[in-house]
């Protein structure tokens, strides 16, 4: 059986009397989409705030790459290859696209040259900026400032930031939000294609393209999982039905 890249295993986390997390366990293996879905106020946000490590479990554990990362914090995450998007990294507005990513990939790789000019003239850091920038589908937007960018590009831009961190798994908040028919389609392609990179675990409202790009499906309610399984076994799961009813016509 093939090891989980990420393992959260009966994580628990309460505030005051309100149980955000209740003894969840779900795990990522590689090259696979594994969505996380649930009604507004489910837990989702908390759990994937335990597992980028913003917010420590009151008990459980968080395992990434075979090691108990439960005590780490989001930095420490992260330079193991546990990329957030969309939190990895602060899109800088007043800076070009192609000054964003030599950022992040500076940072990657603790190479601190101190002010921007000097780094834009570190051909190998420009040179891999470029390719993660062509990656997610912005070639030819390296001189566009971060603050002109459409909704969807920043998205774009966004993860090409978190592919200079060279993940080995991507936690993916609602990356659909905001987008209109065309820019969810782009989404859905280029995540399609980042699973050959990393695995992801992907919180998403947009049930559409949950359907089109999981291998498998957990859902949270209550801050409990009350399933896991395929797109056709979530689909035909009463207890998910019945956690929808009110909520979108989705299933």
């Amino acid at each position: 059986m093939t090891d989980p890249v990420l393992s959260v295993r009966n994580i628990s986390k309460s505030f005051g009397a309100l149980k955000a997390s209740d003894e969840v366990s779900i795990g990522l293996l590689p090259g696979e989409i594994h969505a996380l879905i649930g009604p507004n106020g489910a837990g989702k946000s908390t759990l994937i705030s335990q597992i980028a490590g913003g917010l420590r479990p009151d008990s459980g554990t968080v395992e990434f790459l075979g090691q108990d990362v439960t005590t780490l914090g989001t930095a420490a995450r992260a330079r193991m290859g546990l990329a957030r998007s969309f939190q990895v990294s602060s899109v800088v507005p007043d800076f070009t696209v192609l000054q964003n990513v030599v950022l992040a990939v500076q940072g990657a790789t603790g190479h601190w040259m101190g002010f921007l000019r000097p780094v834009m003239k570190a051909t190998g850091l420009t040179e891999a900026a470029i390719n993660f920038i062509d990656q997610v589908g912005l070639t030819g937007r390296y001189t566009i400032h971060a603050a002109d960018l459409a909704h969807g590009e920043r998205r774009k831009l966004e993860i090409a930031m978190a592919l200079a961190l060279s993940p080995k798994a991507f936690l993916l908040d609602e990356p659909m939000a905001g987008l209109g028919v065309e820019g969810t389609g782009e989404m859905t392609k280029l995540l399609d294609q980042l699973r050959h990179k990393a695995p992801i675990l992907l919180v998403e409202h947009d049930m559409d393209a949950v359907f089109k790009l999981a291998d498998r499906i957990s859902v949270l309610v209550y801050g409990r999982v009350i399933a896991t399984g395929s797109v056709d076994e979530i689909r035909a799961n009463s207890e998910v039905q019945r956690a929808y009813l009110g909520e979108e016509a989705v299933l």
